[in-house]
């Protein structure tokens, strides 16, 4: 289900989001949001480039906090610089929620994460 919830959010969510707030140009919004999944290029820096459970947020450089930081200013620039910076925001978060679900079910697991302290405090507030 965890797989299923990843990828409805990266691939089907922006749909609803191009749709819902952007019906006139929903297609082409739809698709800068499509293309923000390229921010993902950055797992190729990653030794290994694939690691099951790994958490990427704040252990890619392009999913650093310094770098969402960048994507929250992108939000008050004009189209299409606000639809990427919203496409990639939500890139982060659904990639938060994914190390959620990967945290409650293995908190030990995440020990060595560069993102323990957010998944901690999430868990907590969240009471997970």
């Amino acid at each position: 289900m965890q797989t299923f919830i990843h990828y409805f959010l990266h691939l089907g969510f922006p749909f609803f989001i191009a749709y819902g707030f952007f019906r006139k140009d929903w297609k082409k919004v739809y698709l800068i949001l499509l293309a923000t999944m390229l921010v993902d290029l950055d797992h190729l820096v990653a030794d290994p480039i694939f690691q099951a459970n790994r958490c990427s947020i704040n252990f890619h450089p392009l999913h650093t906090y310094y770098a969402m930081i960048v994507y929250v200013l992108l939000l008050f620039f004009r189209k299409p610089f606000n639809i990427i910076g919203m496409g990639l925001l939500f890139h982060m978060l659904t990639d938060f929620i994914d190390c959620m679900m990967m945290y409650s079910n293995c908190k030990d697991c995440f020990l060595d994460s560069p993102a323990i302290e957010l998944l901690r405090t999430t868990s907590k507030i969240l009471g997970i």
